[in-house]
C-alpha cells in the first residue's frame, strides 16, 4: 500500500480536469488522483459501490469538489459525505466557478472545509491548486478516519 493516500477530484468539466492534473502534476503533488464526473460517482467511490466495488484502497486524503454538475450535485454531494460516521472527516474542498454568496453559505453550512472560486487565468490557477495541495497534503494533519468494516 502507498504511503500517500489519493485525492478524490469531482468535476464533470474534462478540461478543468485536465487543467487540475496539470497543475498536480507541475506543482510535483505525487498522490493518485481519483476522478468522478459528478457527486453519484464520488459517492459510489466513497463508499464502494458500482464501478468501485472492487476498489480496495484507502479513503482519500482530501476530495475536491465542483458544486455545479449534473445527476447529483456539490452541495448534495457535501451534504451526504458529512452525514456519513465514516467519511465526515475527510476534508472536502469545493472547487468551483461559482463566488455566489448563497453557494458560499450553503456549503458552509453543509460543513465544507474550504470554498475555492477557480481563477480564470491558468498561472493563476495553478498557483491556487499548487496552494491547496501543499495545505492539505502536506502541512494540514488529517483526523484519523475510522477503519473500514
Amino acid at each position: 500500500m502507498s504511503p500517500l493516500k489519493p485525492i478524490l477530484l469531482v468535476e464533470d468539466n474534462l478540461n478543468d480536469v485536465e487543467l487540475v492534473l496539470r497543475a498536480l502534476k507541475k506543482n510535483n503533488l505525487v498522490n493518485e488522483v481519483i476522478t468522478a464526473r459528478h457527486g453519484g460517482e464520488a459517492l459510489d467511490y466513497l463508499h464502494r459501490r458500482g464501478t468501485f466495488a472492487d476498489h480496495k484502497g484507502e479513503d482519500p486524503l482530501f476530495i475536491l469538489l465542483d458544486l455545479k454538475m449534473p445527476k447529483v450535485d456539490g452541495l448534495e454531494a457535501l451534504r451526504q459525505i458529512k452525514a456519513d460516521a465514516r467519511l465526515q472527516l475527510i476534508p472536502v474542498v469545493m472547487l468551483t466557478s461559482s463566488s455566489e454568496e448563497t453557494d458560499l453559505v450553503k456549503s458552509y453550512r453543509l460543513g465544507v472545509n474550504g470554498y475555492v472560486v477557480k481563477p480564470v487565468e491558468f498561472t493563476q490557477f495553478c498557483d491556487a491548486i499548487r496552494q491547496l495541495g501543499i495545505f492539505w497534503a502536506l502541512i494540514n494533519k488529517p483526523a484519523p478516519l475510522p477503519s473500514r468494516a
